[in-house]
């Protein structure tokens, strides 16, 4: 019996809509410091760095024009959560739970952060610096990276079929360790696709 091939997941819409209550500037109100669930909370201009978000969810969430430098993530759950104009400096967001894994990243700072192993397919980095992050096993099947600065961004046995790396800077990846069937590539990547070879590309 032949088996049909799996249908791709269609990307999750970046969350827009948040009551009122919940869109908060730069700290949170007093009866909300304990609590470990946030769904449809707008964060603006949070300094989390260093902070400790283990164990908490957050859904439908978007923070903005927050620090989360240095941020503890172990067992967090990112449920379609978008990041605009954020420092993520560093970031293992391989530690965050699997299941519904979902983020969405504009004009954000994620150098040196991590994704290893993560599912994250359809992912979309608009504007972003990616400078040595680590997307080693990661699936980023359909993923866009439009205006992306890539420069020592590692990707190793990493699934990018269909990914857009055409307005992407300093891509630099050996396609026979990565699986980049359909992957769109801009001709002034070349020399970053065929660097293992020593060629001299004019």
């Amino acid at each position: 019996m032949m088996r049909r091939p799996r249908k791709q997941a269609t990307p999750l819409a970046k969350p827009s809509y948040f009551p009122p209550e919940n869109v908060l500037t730069r700290a949170l109100p007093p009866e909300l410091l304990g609590q470990r669930e946030f769904e449809q909370f707008h964060f603006i201009g949070f300094d989390l760095s260093q902070a400790d978000l283990s164990g908490r969810r957050f859904s439908e969430c978007l923070f903005e024009n927050c620090n989360l430098a240095g941020t503890t993530l172990a067992n967090t759950a990112l449920q379609n959560v978008a990041f605009t104009g954020c420092k993520l400096l560093g970031l293992p967001f391989t530690a965050c739970r699997d299941m519904l894994f979902d983020v969405h990243f504009e004009r954000c700072q994620l150098d040196y952060a991590s994704f290893w192993g993560k599912a994250m397919p359809n992912t979309r980095f608009l504007h972003c610096s990616l400078r040595e992050a680590d997307f080693t096993r990661a699936d980023l099947t359909g993923a866009i990276f439009q205006d992306c600065q890539l420069h020592g961004a590692v990707f190793s046995q990493t699934t990018l079929r269909g990914a857009d790396f055409l307005s992407a800077q300093d891509v630099v990846l050996d396609p026979e360790l990565n699986d980049v069937k359909q992957a769109r590539f801009a001709l002034q990547s070349l020399p970053g696709l065929l660097s293992k070879y020593g060629l001299v590309i004019e």
